[in-house]
């Protein structure tokens, strides 16, 4: 993840939208790995006055994501949850894009920069009138599950590359295999 930055960035006021749970499964799906939220969060900011980095988790009753909530909270993001939904019919609800949109027109007036870590399409109207609004809008997302009308709509885009993932760990048992 890179991007050329202007001298006059180290003084642009920055907020982070992250969408966890289109993350999370993106991440898995293309890559078998995980987010750094960390590195993630370093990377974005770089030499920019962080404002916010709201970190939107939808939590399943039956999965404990205190560790990952609480590990979130140490490295600077707030966390906003909500449980997910099961409806009559079998189905879940449980997403935040309304809660996204909400946040981010909310506080808009008090940031240079909007980035929003999704690559959910449905935000692209969100994107055009933060734009509107005087915003640039940064899309930061893994490019294969990014949604072509976000990435249009987006003033930058970047890719989410292998660097900001979490490596799996080869076991000892496997270090060992030839001794």
């Amino acid at each position: 993840m890179s991007a050329t930055r202007t001298k006059w960035n180290n003084h642009q006021r920055v907020g982070i939208f992250v969408d966890v749970q289109n993350m999370f499964y993106s991440a898995k799906a293309l890559h078998h790995s995980k987010i750094d939220y960390s590195k993630l969060l370093l990377e974005i900011v770089a030499d920019r006055h962080l404002i916010r980095a709201i970190a939107y988790v939808v939590q399943k009753a039956d999965v404990d994501q205190s560790a990952f909530i609480e590990a979130l909270t140490r490295l600077g993001y707030e966390i906003k949850t909500k449980e997910l939904r099961m409806r009559p019919d079998g189905t879940a609800k449980g997403d935040w894009d309304m809660g996204i949109a909400i946040d981010s027109i909310a506080i808009s007036s008090k940031l240079d920069t909007v980035v929003l870590v999704s690559g959910d399409g449905d935000f692209a109207p969100l994107v055009h009138m933060l734009k509107a609004r005087g915003c640039r809008v940064e899309v930061v997302s893994f490019r294969k599950s990014t949604a072509l009308e976000l990435v249009d709509a987006a003033t930058s885009y970047t890719s989410i590359e292998e660097s900001l993932l979490f490596k799996e760990r080869k076991s000892v048992k496997d270090e060992n295999q030839y001794d």
